[in-house]
């Protein structure tokens, strides 16, 4: 008997340490935790639509997507200026192509430190490029894009006399001198962009230019009394960017209706805004952020039934925001913060289908916020702040929203200061996660595993003594 008992006790003892060590090996589960609800910033676009890319939010003080872009930060160039595929041109051909480039124009680039020991036109540089009609017995330059000049490039007359095919110049980083156009350059040119380029041009200068579809001037100071002074003779004018120009006087009364874009953000343009603005029904995106205008926004802005960004933002707007607003169908982007505007918000801005974009903090707007849940949840950035005598119905919103406004009493008043002053805060549809019984960091449901493993390994060793004695009694 005593050989068996033996190996009995031996195999129940190894049966207890193999129970106790994969118990205390069991893996642990990841403590669960609560997310913090992400917050949207203010670019649009863009797009936001950035306001002189696409029809994104336009770039302001308060900074959406365009520009902008979001809807709202400086504008940026648009898209035009970055690759020349995108001027108004004809594909280059390939380099396979029996044709060359023009010697006249050659020299051209060769006095402007382009390199030409391979055909510029087949595979232009990321900083220099050009783009080439398919003509013969020699091709001509189309487009032409300089950027990051050194110092000592000069647009010389001769070399620009020499590029008079072109219908689109840019001009990035490039702070040379600006010179005389020639004739020829003038009436064949659709497309001039100059960023942070030029050193200082006066607006007589630009309006020589009278042929171009679209226009962009941004970081560059221009010396004019006004923008009248410049679109006077620009019958065909499409996109207009003058932004960051430090460009004075009052906004046209009178101006074409071919123009679909127009940026004077970032300028010192006063007065009011003219209704002749509002008579543009082609005007996709308009831009007018941080100058001195004053006065009041046209009721008839509702007129404007193509406009998908408007930015007001940084002015000194004021009375009430016309009821028409909420007739232009495909607004997206809608920027008035920090102005004057007074009065109650217009109810019907929550039947626009289409805007994703609401700004009309820092002003003296009153009343209760005409908006429920389901509007806002829709919009990507929305923002109340700064608006001491707004006020929100707290059975109808929320207080997790952070508005940045007061609920109101019974009178439709502010109740208390707004539990937070940060006019900038963002409402995003992740703030309306009202669940709190989410485990939180720190938080065990259930026994530790090693835990249980010791507890499961100290009973069998308990059990296997006790059944020990049992059998020693029994051999006897």
């Amino acid at each position: 008997m005593k050989p068996p008992f033996l190996l009995l006790l031996l195999l129940l003892l190894f049966h207890a340490i193999t129970i106790f060590t994969s118990s205390a090996s069991l893996p642990q589960p990841p403590t669960p935790s609560k997310i913090p609800p992400s917050s949207s910033s203010s670019s649009p676009p863009s797009s936001s639509p950035s306001p002189t890319s696409s029809p994104s939010p336009p770039s302001s003080s308060s900074s959406p997507p365009s520009s902008s872009p979001s809807p709202t930060s400086s504008p940026s160039p648009p898209s035009s200026s970055s690759s020349p595929s995108s001027s108004p041109s004809p594909s280059s051909p390939s380099s396979s192509s029996p044709s060359t480039l023009d010697p006249k124009q050659l020299r051209a680039l060769q006095s402007l430190n382009m390199p030409t020991s391979k055909d510029p036109c087949a595979k232009p540089s990321f900083h220099n490029a050009t783009v080439c009609d398919s003509s013969k017995p020699f091709r001509h330059i189309i487009s032409l894009r300089l950027a990051n000049c050194s110092s000592y490039v000069a647009l010389s007359y001769t070399a620009l006399k020499s590029l008079s095919t072109l219908q689109s110049l840019q001009l990035l980083n490039c702070p040379v001198a600006p010179i005389r156009f020639p004739p020829e350059l003038i009436a064949s040119l659709r497309s001039f962009t100059a960023v942070n380029s030029l050193r200082k041009v006066s607006g007589v200068w630009l309006s020589r230019l009278e042929n171009l579809t679209d226009l962009t001037v941004t970081n560059v100071a221009v010396k004019a009394s006004g923008p009248f002074v410049i679109l006077g003779h620009m019958k065909k004018l499409k996109t207009l960017t003058i932004s960051h120009a430090n460009l004075t006087g009052y906004l046209p009364k009178s101006i074409h209706s071919n123009l679909t874009h127009i940026d004077f953000s970032g300028n010192q343009l006063k007065g009011s805004i003219p209704t002749s603005i509002t008579m543009l029904d082609s005007l996709e995106i308009l831009n007018l952020s941080s100058n001195a205008l004053t006065g009041e926004l046209p009721a008839s802005v509702g007129d404007l039934i193509s406009l998908q960004n408007l930015s007001l933002a940084s002015n000194s707007i004021s009375g009430a925001i016309p009821d028409s607003i909420s007739a232009i169908p495909g607004l997206v982007h809608m920027d008035l913060s920090s102005n004057q505007f007074n009065g109650t918000i217009p109810k019907f801005i929550s039947q626009m289908k289409n805007l994703r974009y609401l700004n009309l903090a820092n002003n003296n707007l009153r009343g209760v916020v005409p908006f429920n849940s389901t509007f806002i949840k829709k919009l990507a950035m929305f923002k109340l702040g700064g608006n001491s005598n707004l006020c929100y119905n707290h059975t109808v919103l929320s207080s997790k929203l952070k508005l940045g406004i007061a609920p109101c009493d019974k009178y439709g008043m502010p109740m208390s200061p707004p539990a937070s002053k940060d006019s900038s805060e963002d409402v995003t549809s992740d703030d309306y996660d009202d669940s709190d019984d989410k485990p939180k960091k720190g938080e065990h449901h259930g026994p530790n595993k090693v835990v249980l493993g010791v507890a499961i390994a100290l009973s069998s060793i308990i059990f296997l003594i006790v059944f020990l004695i049992l059998l020693a009694k029994c051999c006897r």
